[in-house]
Order: structure tokens, then C-alpha cells, then sequence
């Protein structure tokens, strides 16, 4: 994108799904990404990729199926990884990168929901 108005920016995100299930997954996924779209204002063309990491007790589903889902992501570049085995690391969590085009003068509002709050508490929205 050539629009000096607009920047390309990383999000962070994460969440924690309530069991290892594709619903419990897709729930908590699907979530975390509106959050993440409502936090700022996010269309899908302006979302360039978002790369998905499960800690190792998840593996019921993709977390990039649940955002393949979104009507208006078809063209974004989606993937899945596995997180790094921890000790101690939260249960399953799920973590997001994307990256978008914001504008420029916009602040990242990045989302930390369920018990993963306790990850990024500096980040977490008051609600």
C-alpha cells in the first residue's frame, strides 16, 4: 500500500479456550478475533496475515479454519503453529500475530481476553 495515511502495524492477542474441543476452540477464536476487529476497526482487506500459536493440550482444531470463516478474510494469509513447550506456560492458550494496515495516527489496541490477561496485564482493556 503506497497511502502515506496508512501504516502497516502488528497486533497481538490471546485467549484461552474452556476445553481441548473445535467448539471450545473455534469460541474462543472466533472471540479473539472480534475483539481484535472491533478494537481497531479492522476490515478484512486491510488484514495482510494472522499466524495462530496453540500450546501443545490444544489439537481438537485449526484456529486459521475458525478465522477462515470471516466473510471478509478470504484473501488474508492464515497460519497455524504449535506454541513452545513451557513449563509452567498457561493451559490451553491461544495466540494471535496480525498483521494490518492501520492508519497512521491510530493507536494498536491489542486484545487479551479470558485467563490470558494474566500474559500482558499492561495490555489488558478495562471493561
Amino acid at each position: 500500500m503506497n497511502d502515506p495515511g496508512w501504516t502497516l502495524r502488528a497486533l497481538r492477542g490471546a485467549t484461552t479456550a474452556t476445553a481441548n474441543t473445535s467448539e471450545a476452540i473455534g469460541e474462543a477464536v472466533a472471540e479473539l478475533i472480534e475483539e481484535l476487529v472491533q478494537r481497531n476497526g479492522l476490515e478484512g482487506e486491510r488484514v495482510l496475515s494472522v499466524t495462530f500459536s496453540v500450546t501443545t493440550d490444544l489439537d481438537a482444531c485449526f484456529p486459521a479454519a475458525i478465522a477462515r470463516r470471516r466473510a471478509d478474510w478470504g484473501a488474508v494469509a492464515l497460519l497455524d503453529c504449535q506454541q513452545m513447550a513451557v513449563p509452567g506456560d498457561l493451559e490451553r492458550c491461544i495466540r494471535l500475530l496480525a498483521h494490518a494496515w492501520l492508519p497512521a495516527e491510530q493507536e494498536v489496541a491489542h486484545a487479551y481476553l479470558r485467563d490470558a490477561t494474566r500474559l500482558r496485564p499492561d495490555l489488558v482493556k478495562e471493561s
